[in-house]
């Protein structure tokens, strides 16, 4: 699939915040044709770029980037909108977002634009204020429960101890989603999983917006179920929103 869309490779290229603009620059005279970006970048790509999505610039960070032949780089933000492929169709009536990071503002512009109504809490209120949506200061019921704080990273913690709820409350939530990814689950998917709840864990997020990205760089489908197969068989994952 890669070779039939002109493309042959796809690598993994680590660059500290003061090489990046520098780096991203020389990458469509290179031969690249885009890039995904992870935090703490995705401002910083928002920034250089030539051009931007209307996702891209009220989200407020590119995640994506696509190199123009006389060097222009168009920036895009596909996480907000590979959550809600993650999600399927009907979008969710309501939604609880825990945090008010980069990952919380993508997901919460998604949900909103789709017509869902949004609370979000956040450790901190003040933070989650210009989210566009309802502030909480405790968990409220919702169709939805999407975690976008980076609990769940240490696979050995009890993730209830630094999230609002506890495991017997997500009983209130059809669908728990978990920006997080690790191999294995994290202990709040493997919790929801227990109780029969439907869950989207950060991997099938992670295979969205790249399938989104894929998509944007060539004009063709992306082959989603050989993306995830590459994606699992890669080894130890670990995914931060």
């Amino acid at each position: 699939m890669m070779r039939a869309a002109g493309l042959t490779d796809y690598q993994r290229l680590p660059v500290a915040p003061v090489a990046f603009d520098d780096t991203v620059r020389a990458l469509g005279g290179a031969g690249f044709r885009g890039a995904n970006v992870t935090i703490p970048h995705k401002q910083a790509a928002l920034a250089l770029a030539t051009s931007a999505s209307a996702a891209a610039r009220e989200i407020g960070a590119a995640n994506t980037l696509a190199f123009g032949d006389g060097g222009e780089i168009a920036a895009d933000n596909t996480d907000a909108l590979g959550l809600l492929a993650a999600l399927g169709e009907p979008p969710p009536v309501s939604a609880l977002v825990l945090g008010a990071g980069g990952g919380a503002r993508a997901v919460v512009w998604a949900l909103t634009r789709a017509g869902t109504d949004v609370a979000v809490w956040n450790r901190t209120p003040g933070r989650a204020e210009g989210l566009g949506a309802r502030v909480v200061t405790r968990p409220v019921p919702a169709e939805v429960l999407v975690n976008c704080t980076s609990v769940g990273l240490d696979h050995s913690s009890n993730q209830f101890q630094d999230l609002p709820l506890d495991a017997d409350a997500l009983g209130e939530y059809a669908t728990v989603v978990d920006l997080v990814y690790r191999t294995g689950g994290t202990v709040l998917i493997r919790e929801a999983e227990q109780r029969g709840i439907r869950t989207v864990d950060g991997l099938e997020i992670l295979v969205r917006q790249g399938a989104l990205s894929f998509t944007l760089w060539t004009g063709l489908p992306a082959p989603l179920q050989a993306m995830r197969d590459a994606v699992r068989d890669s080894g130890p994952q670990i995914r931060v929103p």
